[in-house]
């Protein structure tokens, strides 16, 4: 009979944010995979708990998940965690996930702290509804594009940002979106925890002002709708076209945002 693969959800900063039921977990299972062993011991040892560590991060998860895997279906019990937060959201995690799903392993939650839900608690944006993007891509062209390719998202947008590259996406995020209201906060749960609201470009400016260290959430607001003729949206879809979006992707999004017929702004578009 195959094991157990529990999805540990872990402190993404101040180790008292961890549940009971990880902590029993951890307690039970016969194997803790990790994304940094080193890291993980560090919790561990904070709650008296022994248990043999296998490390899987960076390229070594391709490789040690089949070696995880193996101990699965032996019967054994494990327990992935990532350094903070959820295996597999922005995070290592995902190929075992998969692959344990595919050999019919039972694949068991554990929830806890999370990010992306503690930024959006307190950005004072809209949260109905959001798209989490998590970590834009390093290089300007290749972000820009990306950004380009939600300018017109209606819902709360969330995004991971390392230190090195915020001021600079800030900076993107500003010439694509405008004037839109953010909030950037950093560290969350730890010492150095801060919150900063407002315009993208206040932002950007009071960041710009202070020492840029440590991980970042960026939480933005959506694009409003607005009104548009027939023509000024067809332009917006043969835009997005030429930028690489499929026709019916690009017309979604406009027709979107202008409360326009999907259906005549696409059969419209295919007449040149």
């Amino acid at each position: 009979m195959n094991g157990t693969l529990y999805i540990v959800a872990t402190p993404i900063g101040n180790l008292e944010d961890i549940t009971l039921r990880a902590l029993r977990v951890m307690k039970e299972v016969d194997l803790i995979a990790a994304e940094d062993t080193r890291h993980t011991l560090k919790l561990l040892s904070h709650y008296g708990i022994s248990k043999p560590l296998m490390s899987y991060w960076g390229e070594r998860e391709k490789v040690r998940s089949s070696a995880v895997l193996g101990k699965l279906m032996e019967g054994r019990s494990v327990a992935l965690v990532s350094d903070a937060g959820t295996p597999g959201i922005s995070d290592p995690g995902a190929v075992l996930i998969k692959k344990a799903l595919s050999e019919g392993i039972n694949v068991v939650p554990i929830p806890g702290p999370s990010a992306l839900t503690a930024a959006l608690s307190i950005s004072g944006l809209p949260t109905e509804e959001f798209t989490f993007i998590g970590f834009l891509p390093a290089k300007k062209a290749q972000r820009t594009k990306a950004l380009k390719a939600l300018s017109l998202e209606q819902r709360t947008l969330v995004f991971y940002e390392a230190p090195h590259r915020l001021l600079d996406a800030l900076a993107d995020m500003e010439e694509t979106f405008g004037r839109r209201n953010i909030a950037v906060i950093k560290e969350i749960t730890k010492l150095h925890e801060e919150a900063l609201r407002g315009e993208v470009g206040q932002v950007r400016e009071t960041l710009s002002r202070k020492t840029i260290a440590g991980e970042y959430v960026i939480v933005i607001e959506g694009g409003k709708r607005q009104t548009a003729s027939i023509e000024e949206a067809l332009d917006e879809v043969r835009s997005l076209i030429k930028k690489g979006m499929g026709r019916k992707e690009a017309a979604g999004k406009v027709a979107g945002q202008y409360g326009i017929s999907k259906r005549e702004l696409y059969q419209r578009s295919l007449i040149e």
